[in-house]
């Protein structure tokens, strides 16, 4: 398991809290996703045999956010 934080701007409410959680949380081998409005920071634990690093930020980047 391994846990990266990354850097996403534009999460400003709940929604979007839910959004990103949501939409990472689907992805295979991801097994915690946690959004942190007031750092505009997510954690992000997965499993690097199934889901890239990429692909999290992808579905972050669908959901309307920008991932720097």
């Amino acid at each position: 398991m391994v846990k990266v934080t990354l850097n996403v701007a534009g999460m400003t409410c709940g929604h979007c809290v839910k959004a990103v959680e949501g939409s990472v949380g689907e992805l295979a081998g991801v097994s915690k996703v946690q959004v942190h409005l007031e750092t505009g920071t997510v954690d992000v634990e997965y499993r690097t045999d199934e889901v890239t690093v990429e692909q999290i930020k992808e579905a972050i980047d669908d959901q309307g956010y920008d991932v720097k």
